[in-house]
């Protein structure tokens, strides 16, 4: 019987967890997957850092994930921090909060090995790797975005573009749309300068995390979440626009009741919906193919259960 080894995703959203092993042909075989929407972005300043009460939402939800990887005999495993804690002035402060609270050690990467984590995650999960890609991964504090070719990352830039960061930064639309449209175009000109504006026009474009299988299950009308349904699907730039169309005028309780929108995404969706519509229409894309698989499954990918 194979070693249970785990990855756990903190991210300013949302905290996951995969429990599981990876088989002798190189995919994972997930034994447990458990998430909780905990919005460690939430209550960020730039003075203070992650905000008391968030910091408690997530301990209590690490001391949760604590308790199942005793109860599965987990023999190795890799917690990653991200854009929440890596910008936060006492992101330290909370990583020793975290470990002393839950006996979690928590690492902090950057926003190129989150990138190229993501990538190793989603190419797990595709059901067509040839040619060009270019993903990005939508988070609650910034989203990263690579162009590769053949599974190799040719560019990767983390952008400071999150639906946490949006949602609660930009009082208006127009100035989050002013942000987004700002960013974008830094990308595109940087993309220009490192030569790899040409390697665009034949790339697919692939959207993974929360805004991008948000998007595709509320496209599918999902009540029930169904990963098998979501990863590999293709959303159009107008049914997206369609989608972002329909639920601006909502309430946040009359977003709820749509079906595929989970419970606490409800004012975030905006953002990352404006989000992806701009980046589609910045880079030239009519379709977006949505991977389930990311981050997490390029961490538990990186665990080295052999070395000590």
């Amino acid at each position: 019987m194979q070693d249970k080894i785990a990855a756990i995703d903190l991210g300013t959203n949302s905290a996951r967890l995969l429990i599981g092993s990876i088989d002798s042909s190189g995919r994972i075989q997930p034994v447990l997957l458990q998430r909780h929407i905990t919005r460690l972005g939430g209550g960020f300043t730039k003075k203070n850092g992650i905000s008391a009460e968030a910091r408690k939402r997530t301990i209590k939800a690490l001391k949760d994930f604590s308790g199942l990887l005793k109860m599965h005999d987990v023999t190795h495993y890799r917690a990653v921090a991200t854009s929440a804690v890596r910008d936060a002035a006492n992101g330290r402060e909370f990583v020793k909060e975290v470990f002393d609270g839950t006996g979690i050690h928590l690492e902090i990467i950057d926003g190129e090995e989150e990138a190229l984590l993501t990538l190793q995650g989603v190419l797990s999960g595709l059901d067509d790797r040839s040619g060009h890609f270019f993903l990005f991964d939508i988070g609650g504090g910034s989203t990263e975005y690579t162009l590769t070719r053949g599974g190799m990352p040719l560019f990767t830039k983390s952008l400071p573009l999150g639906v946490v960061r949006l949602t609660e930064g930009k009082v208006t639309r127009e100035a989050m749309d002013e942000k987004i449209v700002r960013e974008l175009s830094n990308l595109a000109a940087d993309i220009d300068r490192a030569g790899y504006g040409k390697g665009m026009t034949n790339a697919t474009l692939v959207g993974t995390a929360g805004t991008a299988t948000t998007l595709a299950a509320i496209h599918l009308k999902m009540d029930d979440y169904d990963f098998r349904k979501v990863n590999n699907y293709c959303l159009s730039l107008d049914s997206i626009r369609d989608i972002l169309r329909k639920l601006s005028p909502l309430s946040l309780e009359e977003r709820l009741r749509v079906p595929g929108l989970e419970k606490g995404r409800e004012d975030l969706i905006i953002a990352g919906s404006l989000l992806t519509v701009r980046t589609m229409e910045s880079f030239g894309f009519d379709r977006m193919k949505v991977c389930d698989y990311g981050l997490l499954e390029g961490v538990m990918f990186s665990i080295r259960p052999d070395s000590p």
